[in-house]
């Protein structure tokens, strides 16, 4: 059963508050320590760092982004001589916006028409949740949007994805069986038709490995590429951030099978592992070279205002401050 309750963009003293209250667990977990750590009276030495360590590996920052952080705080810390935590903790909330800052990349869909958004996840990430959400998002703003109920495995995903239908006043392209490149098909065509401004293409949840079933989302992309040259415009991943260090999998097997966009953070209200966002952020921009995927939007709730683009200076504060 869909739960639509809806807030309003200023409820709960605006979307800062409502971030902090979503992130209230990893707050707890991250946010707690570090408070008593940075209020301490004591030397910047090993055990000082040991414990930071902690702290960041516990929320789930990673081993690899926290020993980034890390080296990048010693630096700071010789370089403007500063003695004691509570000089080093703006070092690390500047630390962290510059990590997040590059994965913070908003998704402009006023460059086609329809602009198509493929989105793909494993099983119970929220994946056809976030797409009724997003269609709210986006009828927000104006846009004509068009759902693609292309979860053909499961009836529930498909009648699920008519309810978000019918509660954003948007068209959705189904079938009661068939083929889940075939309906997105027919999907893109209408759109096209009908001069829509967002397609969002759901796809059926599968595990990395399961090789047939990813070999299965690749032909639904190709597809979409056949209704319309150039499309899908975006490739949304939609990860559960209940998942921890798991998420970076999630990303690089689905990056190879697709190519991946951009990304989708959701469930970070029932989570104390938020700080996985910092270990995605690492992952590509410090590891491989190459360029970050985009978080192009988080979710911290259950109403329909609670997902929303990634801003990395919002998050760290409400994380943080």
């Amino acid at each position: 059963m869909l739960n639509f309750r809806k807030t309003s963009p200023d409820a709960g003293g605006g979307w800062l508050e409502r971030l902090r209250q979503g992130l209230a667990k990893t707050r707890e977990q991250l946010g707690g320590r570090l408070a008593a750590l940075f209020a301490a009276t004591r030397p910047l030495d090993d055990a000082f760092y040991e414990e930071l360590e902690t702290a960041l590996i516990t929320a789930d920052v990673g081993v690899a982004a926290t020993a980034h952080l890390l080296e990048g705080l010693r630096a700071r810390a010789r370089r403007e001589r500063i003695a004691d935590p509570v000089g080093l903790r703006q070092a690390l909330r500047a630390a962290l916006t510059e990590l997040l800052a590059p994965i913070a990349v908003p998704l402009e869909v006023d460059a086609h028409k329809p602009f198509v958004i493929m989105l793909a996840g494993v099983n119970g990430s929220g994946k056809t949740t976030s797409i009724g959400k997003l269609a709210h998002y986006y009828r927000g703003r104006r846009k004509s949007v068009l759902l693609a109920a292309g979860d053909t495995f499961r009836a529930a995903a498909r009648e699920q994805l008519i309810a978000w239908a019918e509660r954003n006043n948007v068209a959705v392209i189904t079938q009661q069986t068939g083929d889940a490149a075939a309906v997105i098909y027919d999907a893109v065509n209408a759109a096209v038709a009908r001069g829509t401004d967002v397609v969002l293409a759901d796809t059926a949840g599968r595990l990395p490995t399961q090789l047939h079933l990813m070999e299965e989302i690749k032909k639904v992309k190709r597809v979409i590429a056949k209704a319309l040259p150039g499309a899908p415009h975006e490739v949304l991943l939609v990860i559960d951030a209940n998942t921890g260090q798991n998420a970076l999998a999630q990303v690089r097997a689905f990056d190879a099978a697709l190519g991946v966009t951009g990304l989708i953070l959701t469930k970070l209200d029932g989570t104390a592992k938020g700080g996985v966002i910092a270990a995605v952020a690492h992952m590509r921009s410090q590891v491989s070279g190459e360029h970050p995927v985009p978080v192009r939007f988080i979710g911290v709730g259950e109403g329909l205002d609670d997902l929303r683009p990634f801003d990395a200076g919002e998050f760290v504060a409400a994380l943080l401050d």
